[in-house]
C-alpha cells in the first residue's frame, strides 16, 4: 500500500475527528488521494454516481425508512403495543417484556434499528417510566438493547448494504436473520426477567383473556405486514425491493384509510422526514463507494488476506479476530460505515476459508447492531437518553448486563452456522 493511500486513511481520521459526516469524510479524502495520484479527480465522482445508479436494490432503503416513518406518525405502533401488552405483560418485569416483543414484531416492518428506538421506543419509554414503574435509565437501556434486534429480523436495511458489497441474495439474508433476531430476543427476555426479580420491579395487571381477541383483530392491519413482506419476497411474488414498495404502500393505505390516523398534511412531512434520512445514508453510501475504488487500486483486500495467509489462521481463529475487531470498531464507528468500507476487505479471507457469505453477513450485522449500543458512542445511547433525560452513566449501568447476554448471543450465531442457515436452506439456499 502506497504511502497516498495511508494520506486518505489518515484524512478520514482526522476530518471526522473535528465533526465532517463519514460519508463526506470518504468523499473529501478519496478526491484527496486521486489528487495526490495526479490522477483525475472526477472519477470519484463517476464512481459514485455509477455505483448509486447502477444498483437496483438500493431503491429498498428510501422505501423501508417510509413504512417506518409512516408506522411512527401513525397508529399501527400503538395497536401493536396494546398486542403485545396484552401477550406478554402479564409477567414480572412485563412492560420489559413487551419492550423486547414490540421491537421482534416492529422489526419486520421498519428494518432500521433507530426507527425502533425513536417510534415504538419512545411509546414503551413512556409507559415504563409513568407513576415511577421502572427507573428511566433502565427503560433507555432495554430500550436500546432490544431495538438492536431490528436490522437483523427482516425486513433489514444493513442487510441490504452487506448484500450491495457482497452480491449475496437480499432474501436468504432476510431469511439468515430469522433465527438469530428470536435467539436474541429470547435472550434479552430471559435478562430482563432476571433485572426484574433482582430489583422487584412491578408485575402489570393481566389483561382479561376475553379482551385478547379484540385487541388481536384491531393489530391485524399492522401485523400483516411483515406476512406480506415475507410471502411476497419467499413466495417469489416480488423481489426485496418491489416488497418495499409494497410495503410503504400498505403503511400509507392502513394508516390513511384503515385506521384514519394520518392526514395528508401528516403524509406529506413524513415524506419529508424520510427523504433527509435517505439522504443520510445515500451520501454515506456514496462516499463509500468512491473510498471503495481507493481499496481496489490499493489492491487492500488481496494485502490483507496475504498477511493473514501467512497467520495460518484457520475459520475459527478468524471468526474470533473479526468479532473482535467490529465489536471495538463498533463502538467508535458508524454500523453503515463499517459495512461499506471494512467488511469488503475481509470478505475474500472469509470465502477463502469456507465462511458461508450468507452466515458471515449475519454476524457482521449483528456484531454493527451491538455497536449501536456500545460506549463510548453508539448511536442508540442518545438516542434513548435523549428520550428518558437520565443521565447516560446511569443508562449504561443498566445496559451492560443486556450487552452481555448479547455478546453469548452473538457466539452462538457465529460458532453454530446452521442456526442461521436452516431457514435459507428450507427455501433453496445452496451454500
Amino acid at each position: 500500500m502506497s504511502w497516498e493511500f495511508g494520506a486518505a486513511v489518515a484524512a478520514i481520521i482526522l476530518t471526522a475527528i473535528i465533526g465532517l459526516p463519514i460519508g463526506h469524510a470518504m468523499l473529501a479524502s478519496s478526491v484527496f488521494y486521486l489528487l495526490l495520484q495526479g490522477q483525475d479527480m472526477s472519477i470519484a465522482f463517476e464512481q459514485m454516481l455509477t455505483g448509486l445508479y447502477g444498483s437496483y436494490v438500493l431503491l429498498a432503503i428510501p422505501l423501508f425508512i417510509f413504512a417506518a416513518d409512516l408506522m411512527n406518525v401513525g397508529s399501527l405502533s400503538d395497536k401493536l403495543l396494546d398486542f403485545c401488552r396484552a401477550l406478554v405483560g402479564r409477567f414480572r418485569g412485563g412492560l420489559g417484556h413487551v419492550n423486547v416483543v414490540s421491537s421482534l414484531i416492529f422489526s419486520g416492518m421498519s428494518g432500521s434499528a433507530i426507527a425502533d428506538a425513536v417510534g415504538m421506543g419512545r411509546i414503551i419509554i413512556n409507559l415504563m417510566t409513568k407513576d415511577g414503574k421502572y427507573p428511566g435509565s433502565y427503560a433507555g437501556a432495554i430500550t436500546a438493547a432490544s431495538a438492536i434486534i431490528g436490522p437483523i429480523i427482516p425486513p433489514s436495511i444493513p442487510m441490504v448494504l452487506y448484500a450491495l458489497v457482497s452480491d449475496t441474495s437480499i432474501g436468504f439474508l432476510f431469511l439468515g436473520g430469522v433465527v438469530p433476531g428470536l435467539i436474541l430476543g429470547i435472550l434479552l427476555m430471559v435478562m430482563n426477567a432476571w433485572q426484574a426479580r433482582i430489583h422487584d420491579y412491578p408485575v402489570e395487571e393481566a389483561v382479561p383473556l376475553r379482551e385478547l381477541p379484540g385487541i388481536t383483530l384491531r393489530a391485524v392491519p399492522a401485523l400483516l405486514m411483515p406476512v406480506i413482506l415475507l410471502v411476497g419476497i419467499y413466495g417469489g411474488i416480488t423481489t426485496p425491493t418491489e416488497a418495499a414498495a409494497l410495503a410503504a404502500l400498505y403503511a400509507f393505505l392502513v394508516s390513511t384509510v384503515f385506521y384514519r390516523s394520518v392526514t395528508l398534511r401528516m403524509a406529506f412531512d413524513t415524506v419529508r422526514q424520510s427523504a433527509k434520512s435517505t439522504a443520510a445514508v445515500g451520501f454515506l453510501i456514496a462516499g463509500a463507494l468512491a473510498f471503495n475504488y481507493v481499496v481496489t487500486i490499493e489492491q487492500v483486500p488481496n494485502v490483507i488476506r496475504g498477511a493473514l495467509g501467512e497467520t495460518e489462521l484457520t475459520r475459527v481463529s478468524f471468526l474470533l479476530m473479526v468479532n473482535a475487531m467490529l465489536l471495538l470498531l463498533g463502538c467508535l464507528l458508524e454500523a453503515n460505515a463499517i459495512l461499506l468500507v471494512i467488511v469488503p476487505i475481509f470478505l475474500p479471507t472469509a470465502v477463502s476459508l469456507g465462511v458461508d457469505p450468507v452466515h458471515f453477513g449475519v454476524i457482521v450485522v449483528v456484531n454493527t447492531m451491538i455497536g449501536l449500543a456500545t460506549p463510548p458512542y453508539g448511536l442508540l445511547l442518545f438516542v434513548v437518553t435523549s428520550i428518558t433525560r437520565s443521565p447516560i452513566r446511569d443508562t449504561i449501568r443498566h445496559l451492560l448486563p443486556f450487552l452481555a447476554i448479547m455478546v453469548a448471543g452473538l457466539a452462538i450465531i457465529t460458532f453454530l452456522p446452521e442456526l442461521v442457515l436452516w431457514l435459507p436452506r428450507l427455501y433453496g439456499y445452496n451454500g
